[in-house]
């Protein structure tokens, strides 16, 4: 096993981006579970649960703006300003939940005005990346910020669960703010350049079309772009633990936090798992079967009624997601030129985000229909159909190699 895992904390930088990354996780994955679990406490409806991502769906052209921006101004700085709107969002939860002002619509605005946020900062991390290691280092990094986001996913619902129950909202969303302000400060503190070599803010249509042309045309990039969207549109689960919690197992608060710690903890499972791979030079069919056994575990998840092994089954779906999402960033990494690295991310978070949003409006709408197991299962054999159509359909990524002991890769596409 190589120890990639220690090696990359020997760049200051990368450790750096690595505390804003973890915390930023965590402040992320605390709001929307209080969220989340206020609204469907206070409403008790699974539809409006479910229509918070059509409020994120609305913001989705932003990802793309977004890694327009990574492209073109420095990437420290907007991850800085994004993080510390953020925090002044939470502190505005914090106050309303504190004098008894907090309604449903207020977390309908919250979750848009943060969905542009996020969409807007997402892109400079991964794109400032490659600034922090050598290129060598590259699919380590991206392990270890895997690992250690699930780490935080794992402690942000125990926090979650603990505060939400023990203290309330209002507690729960100023711990959160406390989070926010150290994802905010972190960045400044990298040496690395945050400028940009790709093209300026003053031609930002040129720029879109660029990266999109890049994108289109590459080998691989839409065909991962669109496994991820073929899975995840039918099946997005993990803000709507409450509704799972609730329907399948009876629980409310309790629930929704072991619920999230295992699918965390079943992360970073599968992202150490990606350590013991290195030697495995055919990336692209790696992603592939993580994929399909994925969409088969959805299945079992929404068949199963006993919560121990509904946790060991949400366990086994984050380490399979954690494989697939893992080496499809890598892969996207590894054939993108550093100026177009932005734009490559925002169409990666354009296709991510539009996916979880709609799969989150999917899976609410029909889970107040049918239950949330029936939409499971009927969601896991169209994510099974649909990563064996892209294998057919796009076979370069079947066939994509990459040697990390001589920096070379190919698509062997014939």
């Amino acid at each position: 096993m190589n120890f990639g895992l220690l090696q990359v904390f020997h760049h200051r930088d990368f450790t750096l981006l690595w505390v804003s990354g973890v915390s930023m996780s965590v402040a992320m994955t605390l709001r929307l579970l209080i969220s989340a679990q206020w609204l469907y406490e206070e409403t008790g409806s699974e539809i409006q649960l479910g229509l918070l991502g059509a409020v994120q769906l609305i913001q989705l052209p932003v990802a793309l703006y977004g890694g327009t921006l990574a492209d073109t101004i420095d990437r420290k700085k907007l991850m800085a300003v994004t993080q510390g709107i953020s925090f002044v969002i939470l502190i505005v939860l914090t106050v309303l939940a504190f004098g008894n002002w907090l309604v449903p619509w207020h977390i309908f605005v919250v979750t848009g005005v943060s969905s542009i946020v996020n969409l807007l900062g997402g892109s400079a991390r991964p794109a400032m990346l490659p600034r922090t290691v050598p290129r060598n280092l590259i699919v380590d990094a991206v392990t270890t910020q895997t690992i250690s986001f699930q780490g935080a996913s794992i402690l942000a619902p125990l926090i979650f669960w603990q505060l939400f129950e023990g203290f309330g909202v209002t507690a729960s969303l100023a711990a959160t703010a406390i989070v926010a302000l150290v994802s905010m400060v972190t960045p400044i503190l990298i040496k690395a350049s945050g400028e940009s070599d790709g093209t300026t803010i003053r031609a930002p249509l040129s720029s879109l079309k660029q990266g999109y042309a890049f994108v289109m045309g590459h080998q691989l990039l839409p065909g991962l772009f669109l496994l991820d969207v073929g899975v995840t549109a039918v099946s997005f689960y993990r803000t709507l633990f409450p509704i799972f919690a609730d329907h399948l197992y009876g629980l409310g608060a309790t629930g929704t936090g072991l619920l999230g710690a295992a699918n965390s903890t079943g992360a970073i499972i599968g992202s150490f798992a990606v350590f013991f791979t290195q030697k495995m030079q055919r990336k692209g069919l790696l992603v592939l079967i993580a994929t399909l056994a994925y969409s088969i575990l959805l299945i079992a998840f929404g068949i199963n009624s006993v919560f121990v092994i509904g946790l060991v089954i949400v366990c086994l779906l984050g380490a399979t997601d954690a494989v697939g999402m893992t080496m499809r960033q890598a892969i996207a990494q590894l054939t993108t030129p550093d100026k177009l690295l932005g734009r490559t991310s925002g169409a990666k978070d354009f296709a991510a985000m539009g996916a979880n949003n709609i799969g989150q409006i999917e899976v609410g709408l029909v889970s107040g229909l049918i239950g949330a197991g029936g939409t499971m299962i009927i969601g896991g054999f169209v994510a099974v159909g649909a990563v064996l159509f892209i294998w057919k359909l796009i076979p370069g990524i079947a066939r994509y190699r990459y040697d990390q002991s001589t920096d070379t890769d190919s698509t062997l596409i014939k």
